[in-house]
């Protein structure tokens, strides 16, 4: 079965993503020509390994808490809290609680 990603216009409920849910799944939410929103659902101890995005990406933690490894720092990021990462900006991902990410992506061709 295809993703479904929400079309112009159509409202997502973010109420429903703001805990973390050990039955729930990551998912993207939005796909278009420039931007993809997902929500990422890490059980505490999950990694993502170091990657890098050619675009822009803006990480909201809704719950709980993560750690983003960057070379040469690490930056915390507790519910409500969000940050910016640049373009090509190497980054691994921590969660020290189980946590619900909204994660915005600037896409580049």
């Amino acid at each position: 079965m295809a993703l479904q990603h929400a079309s112009p216009g159509q409202l997502i409920d973010l109420q429903a993503l703001a805990e973390f849910n050990p039955e729930g799944q990551s998912t993207s939410l939005i796909k278009a020509e420039q931007l993809q929103l997902l929500h990422l659902l890490l059980p505490s101890g999950q990694r993502l390994h170091e990657h890098k995005l050619a675009g822009e990406l803006c990480i909201h933690c809704l719950a709980g808490r993560v750690r983003l490894d960057m070379p040469g720092t690490h930056l915390p990021l507790s519910a409500g809290q969000m940050t910016l990462l640049a373009a090509g900006q190497a980054h691994a991902v921590v969660a020290e609680m189980d946590s619900s990410l909204l994660v915005t992506v600037v896409v580049r061709g």
